[in-house]
């Protein structure tokens, strides 16, 4: 079936679950366009911090957002992100702005701005979207939303991987208690908290591997369209 222009898939979960490689190769098998909300968010995290502002300076950053243009350019393995012209795909995955992220994305006005500019990009083109709020505050009008979960070790040992081949050093009972409080950060902040839609369909990622992940969701959208 030829899928709308309008057509929308939000993918939401915590920390580690996924959601980006899967809606990456989501959206290259099905011709989508793939927004990284995450990758928005660690963007203005990252331009507070080369602003020299402390991540708790709500006004700062608040008035650093006019200022700040981010980009998405095609890449392989993964899509780059640029910040005001400037290649930051690497600079934004460290571990500073993967522990401070969850504060700086709490803000009404960096929710607000990205808010914006994420269903800017919906209006003529069928998209593909991950994040934490997507199914119940950015595109709450989804003909798929998917939740995305796993256990806190697998997504531990997920993270803790991608670190190896970054040459992080990490280790593993860490990245589980940062995994735990960016949970409770992400699912307890006041404004769009992480939630589960009430339309959404849960895929427990524990234990499967990506292709299976993928075959799940593609009958899903199939399902839907």
């Amino acid at each position: 079936m030829v899928k709308p222009a309008h057509f929308q898939v939000a993918i939401d979960g915590p920390a580690s679950a996924g959601k980006s490689t899967i809606a990456k190769i989501l959206a290259t098998d099905l011709k989508y366009v793939y927004v990284d909300t995450g990758a928005m968010y660690r963007a203005i995290t990252l331009a507070a911090k080369n602003a020299g502002l402390a991540y708790e300076d709500e006004a700062g950053i608040t008035a650093l957002l006019p200022e700040i243009k981010i980009q998405f350019l095609p890449g392989e393995p993964v899509q780059h992100v640029l910040l005001n012209g400037v290649e930051v795909t690497e600079d934004i995955r460290s571990t500073e702005i993967t522990n401070n992220v969850s504060l700086v994305s709490s803000y009404a006005a960096v929710r607000s701005d990205l808010v914006n500019r994420q269903r800017a990009l919906t209006a003529e083109q069928p998209v593909i979207m991950d994040g934490r709020d997507i199914g119940t505050t950015v595109l709450p009008d989804a003909q798929v939303k998917i939740f995305l979960i796993a256990s806190v070790e697998e997504r531990a040992e997920r993270r803790y991987k991608e670190n190896v081949q970054k040459g992080m050093k990490v280790d593993l009972e860490t990245l589980k208690e940062e995994i735990e409080a960016r949970d409770y950060k992400d699912s307890h902040r006041e404004i769009s908290p992480l939630t589960k839609a009430d339309d959404a369909i849960t895929v427990d990622t524990t234990g499967q591997n990506i292709d299976q992940v993928v075959a799940t969701i593609k009958t899903i959208i199939e399902d839907h369209q």
